[in-house]
């Protein structure tokens, strides 16, 4: 299991915001497990840019923060799903309102993203 060379550092709350969101997919699979693509493989090809191995890692480290729950059918072919948690559910104002500030400010910040270098 891989282990991180500096500590994490939990000493304010942006620190630990940071920790439980690091990961380039985890707001898009929040976004969309609250938008109601609850199975593995809609979230996968909701998010077709991503491996499955990459979301199902960043799908568990959501399950071990606390943030979605991870549901088991017990039939076969077996079944999965995931859910906002509680504290899942408190995260969705501030993605909505990340997103704002992206709108918002899109004439700005998306002509530095199209040129060459980010091609």
């Amino acid at each position: 299991m891989y282990e991180k060379k500096l500590p994490v550092e939990l000493d304010c709350g942006l620190h630990l915001f940071m920790e439980v969101m690091n990961g380039k997919w985890k707001i898009s699979l929040i976004w969309s497990i609250y938008s109601g693509i609850r199975r593995p493989g809609e979230l996968h090809r909701k998010i077709s840019k991503a491996s499955r191995r990459l979301l199902d890692t960043q799908l568990n480290q959501l399950v071990a923060h606390g943030i979605v729950c991870k549901i088991s059918f017990d039939q076969k072919p077996l079944k999965v799903e995931y859910t906002l948690t509680p504290l899942g559910e408190t995260l969705i104002p501030i993605i909505e309102l990340t997103a704002k500030w992206g709108e918002d400010h899109r004439s700005i910040l998306e002509p530095l993203f199209t040129h060459e270098q980010y091609a």
